[in-house]
């Protein structure tokens, strides 16, 4: 397995993505779309 490297996300992204979320699109689409892990 391979170690990922630590990303960091700015405030803007973040909140694209709580935006995202709240106008219904599912946490695993939204996770395979911006190739997040599950615990971010």
């Amino acid at each position: 397995m391979t170690k990922r490297t630590t990303r960091t996300f700015t405030s803007e992204f973040k909140k694209q993505i709580i935006q995202l979320h709240a106008a219904g699109k599912s946490r695993k689409d939204i996770l395979i779309d911006y190739d997040l892990a599950p615990s971010v």
